[in-house]
C-alpha cells in the first residue's frame, strides 16, 4: 500500500510489498527492500539503501546532511541499511561521505526514539540504542550490543560486542567487549554475565572473562602489562582473544575506570 499522498520522486526504487503511509517523503535515489513499512512524515533522502522488513516510523529523517563544519555542501551522502530493523520515532541517521559505505547499520537493530546517528558511524547487528542516544562520527558498535537511554558517544569511539551500556553514560575511550558500563565518568561495572549466558556461554568461559578483567580492572597493571598477564594466565579462546585484539588494536585507548 503506497498512499497517493506520500512524495515518492521519480527514479525511486521501491521493492514488493512495502507499505509508505501519506506526507512520507522520499527522494529519488533511494533504494527501499520489500515489506518494508515507511510511516507518515518519515524522510527518507538520497544515498539511502535500505534492505527488507524494516519499519520507519513518525518523523524519523534517513540520510540526512552530515552536522560537520569539514562538510561541503553537495558533498554525495551515503546510508546503508540491512534487514529486520525498527528505526522509532524522530530518529536522525546521517549520511557518511568520509567512508566508501558511509554510514552502515546492519541487520536486527533497533534505534529507539530520538536517536542521533552521525556521519560514517557503523552498526552491526542486533543492537538496541536507547531513547536520546547520540553517536558521533565515525563511532563503531559491534553486534549485540545495548546503549541504554541518553547515552553519548564521542567521535571514533568503538563498542565491542555484548556490551551493555548503561543509561546516561558519556564515552570518550573505547569500551571492550563482554562488559557492563556505566556512571559519569564511565565505569567497569562487571561483566555483562545475564546476556552472555542467554546467548549460550558456558560458565568456564566465563569465569576466564572475568579473570581477564580483573587483570585488566584491578591489577593495578598497566594496559600493555594487563595484556601480557592475560596471555600468561588466562586460556586462549575466541572470548579471550577478542579482548586481547580489541584492547590492542585500540586507537583512543579504553575506558579505565572501575567502580
Amino acid at each position: 500500500m503506497i498512499s497517493p499522498q506520500a512524495i515518492i520522486e521519480p527514479g525511486a526504487k521501491i521493492g514488493e510489498n512495502v507499505q509508505i503511509y501519506p506526507f512520507a517523503y522520499i527522494q529519488a535515489d533511494v533504494e527501499i527492500g520489500d515489506n518494508t513499512i515507511v510511516y507518515p512524515q518519515a524522510s527518507i533522502l538520497n544515498g539511502t539503501r535500505i534492505g527488507k522488513d524494516n519499519q520507519i516510523f513518525q518523523n524519523a529523517i534517513i540520510g540526512a546532511m552530515p552536522q560537520s563544519f569539514h562538510f561541503k555542501k553537495g558533498t554525495p551522502v551515503h546510508v546503508t541499511i540491512g534487514d529486520n530493523n525498527t528505526i522509532r520515532e524522530n530518529s536522525v541517521i546521517a549520511g557518511g561521505y568520509e567512508s566508501e559505505n558511509g554510514t552502515t547499520i546492519g541487520n536486527d537493530n533497533c534505534l529507539m526514539d530520538h536517536t542521533h546517528i552521525c556521519h560514517d558511524v557503523h552498526i552491526k547487528n542486533r543492537c538496541v540504542l536507547g531513547i536520546n542516544t547520540i553517536l558521533s562520527s565515525r563511532v563503531e558498535v559491534d553486534s549485540n550490543t545495548i546503549l541504554s537511554n541518553s547515552v553519548v558517544c564521542q567521535v571514533g569511539v568503538k563498542i565491542g560486542r555484548y556490551t551493555l551500556v548503561q543509561s546516561g553514560c558519556r564515552m570518550q575511550k573505547d569500551v571492550p567487549p563482554y562488559i557492563v558500563l556505566g556512571g559519569n565518568p564511565a565505569a567497569y561495572r562487571g561483566v555483562n554475565t545475564t546476556i552472555l549466558k542467554q546467548t549460550g556461554t558456558d560458565e568456564r568461559t566465563l569465569r576466564h572473562i572475568g579473570n581477564a578483567y580483573r587483570l585488566v580492572y584491578l591489577g593495578n597493571f598497566s594496559i600493555e602489562d594487563a595484556i601480557l598477564q592475560i596471555k600468561d594466565q588466562v586460556p586462549p579462546g575466541e572470548h579471550i582473544d577478542y579482548i586481547t585484539s580489541f584492547i590492542e588494536e585500540s586507537v583512543n585507548g579504553i575506558v579505565r575506570q572501575a567502580n
